[in-house]
């Protein structure tokens, strides 16, 4: 059985190989793609809901307008990913590699974005409220016009980001960080 017939019959599909796969507006809600290669895979408008996403490859892939929220996305790499306009509301980012990936208003409320590297992402325009971006690599991300406010960032690095206009109201500092 292919490995994309697999995944729409079982929804299941453990580290499997789906390089550049089109899966655009898929319904893959629950998901288990644990260790899973989807590298430049098109999944504009999928929805991912809840999907375990742990370690998955999904550099390069078109993750635009996707429903990413509540998803389990621990120490994935989704470098150089599009993920504009994408929910990510109270997914679990932590320790992820999203290193100049896309993520133009992107809902990020509530997620964990711990340890995550996002240096030269493009967040502009993210909501990024109430999100856990403690020791995570901000260096040279675009974060102009996002909404930080009650944002962790203690110990994050902020070096060279652009912070024009982002919304700071209540977010976290420790006391030697410099923006």
């Amino acid at each position: 059985m292919k490995m994309l017939e697999k995944l729409q019959m079982t929804n299941q599909c453990k580290g499997c190989d789906l390089t550049g796969a089109d899966l655009s507006e898929a319904n893959l809600n629950g998901a288990d793609l644990k260790n899973a290669n989807l590298r430049g895979a098109d999944l504009n408008h999928a929805y991912l809901f809840r999907a375990i996403l742990t370690q998955i490859n999904l550099s390069g892939a078109d993750l635009s307008g996707a429903d990413l929220s509540n998803s389990d996305i621990r120490a994935g790499d989704l470098r150089v990913a599009d993920l504009s306009e994408a929910d990510l509301s109270e997914a679990d980012l932590s320790e992820a590699d999203l290193s100049g990936a896309n993520l133009s208003g992107a809902d990020l409320r509530w997620a964990d974005l711990y340890r995550t590297i996002l240096n030269d992402a493009n967040l502009s325009y993210a909501n990024l409220c109430s999100a856990d971006l403690s020791e995570a690599d901000l260096s040279g991300a675009n974060l102009s016009g996002a909404n930080l406010s009650r944002v962790d960032l203690s110990e994050a690095n902020l070096e060279g980001a652009n912070l024009t206009d982002a919304i700071l109201t209540g977010a976290i500092f420790n006391e030697n960080q410099s923006i």
